[in-house]
């Protein structure tokens, strides 16, 4: 199983703490240090869809011009990794975004 997000980020600390709790095995992947490659950022949206895998709440998002919103990139999301809602939970191929108790329930 892995995380991937940014380690400052509170939900992926409440994440990483109920993964742990369960004594559940899981590597985290910063985007910050080792960046997303295309296939690996294609792969979630093929999943998910561009709605889901991008934060629009996010400062980055918020940041972006009208034109860039409205023409959401794959070269753009991965210069700039923090559109990307956190964390995604990818577990074989299951992959999730955010993070609930609820949803996380089902993988342990």
């Amino acid at each position: 199983m892995k995380m991937y997000g940014i380690k400052n980020c509170d939900t992926i600390k409440k994440a990483q703490k109920y993964l742990s709790s369960h004594n559940v095995d899981f590597e985290f992947i910063d985007f910050r240090d080792q960046p997303l490659d295309e296939v690996t950022l294609l792969k979630f949206v093929d999943a998910l869809g561009w709605e889901k895998v991008i934060n629009k709440r996010s400062t980055t998002y918020r940041n972006l011009t009208d034109e860039q919103k409205s023409d959401i990139t794959v070269e753009l999301t991965l210069k700039n990794p923090t559109l990307i809602k956190r964390p995604v939970l990818v577990a074989g191929a299951d992959i999730r975004v955010g993070f609930s108790e609820k949803t996380y329930s089902d993988l342990i």
